[in-house]
């Protein structure tokens, strides 16, 4: 049960430094020009889109293996 658990908080944390390094190298330099007032807005809102729908694949990779591992305990 220990390795499933394990293997568990190791995907957890690869996941989420994966996510930190394409929010802080990708999504950071991101800016939108030729709107004015609204570069700010627009860049913000494609910023936190796509951060939502990072997120959302995440928990789905999460439960994923989560299904997986726990299935595998089950029948060992």
């Amino acid at each position: 049960m220990k390795s499933g658990l394990f293997g568990f908080l190791f995907g957890m944390w690869i996941l989420i430094l994966i996510g930190g390094g394409i929010v802080v190298m990708i999504l950071g330099p991101i800016s939108i020009t030729g709107f004015g007032d609204l570069n700010w807005f627009l860049s913000s809102a494609i910023k936190a889109v796509i951060a939502i729908i990072l997120v959302v694949i995440w928990i789905l990779i999460l439960s994923k293996l989560k299904n997986w591992i726990f299935k595998k305990e089950v029948s060992s």
